[in-house]
């Protein structure tokens, strides 16, 4: 299942984020918000898109004005490996590298043109087994626990 939010500044891209993923038939739950007519605030989606992750097949799309927002607030749910991705270089990166589960977009960056093509490397690109990148993910999960 791919969770997705936005707040008001990223609402447009998130509808166009559902029209993609409806036509590639991809199962998707749209936590919000609703309009742009009215400010709403980012932490509100990231946590509600966060804490609906649960699985390793699970994945979460947030939209704000530069990403940064939303990418910090989803960080700081347990689990959550949460990337700002402007391009498809650092979609497929951020998931080969990093196992991201969740990519956070800025609305203000993001065109017609390569929202596509963000989201589709995002979503077909593997995690790499790679020694090195495992261990720094174990780390990074070591840090988590130790809160």
């Amino acid at each position: 299942m791919i969770y997705i939010g936005s707040d008001h500044r990223g609402f447009k891209i998130k509808e166009k984020i559902k029209v993609l993923l409806d036509k590639k038939k991809l199962d998707y739950k749209d936590l919000g918000t609703n309009s742009d007519n009215a400010p709403s605030d980012y932490p509100d989606y990231a946590q509600k898109v966060g804490q609906n992750i649960s699985g390793a097949s699970d994945r979460g799309i947030l939209v704000c004005y530069t990403g940064t927002g939303m990418c910090m607030a989803a960080n700081k749910i347990k689990g959550i490996r949460a990337s700002v991705v402007w391009n498809v270089f650092t979609a497929k990166r951020s998931r080969e590298d990093n196992d991201t589960n969740v990519l956070c977009l800025p609305a203000k960056y993001i065109t017609n043109k390569n929202l596509e093509k963000i989201i589709d490397s995002w979503l077909e690109t593997k995690f790499s087994t790679e020694e090195r990148h495992i261990r720094r993910l174990e780390k990074i999960n070591k840090i988590e626990s130790s809160k």
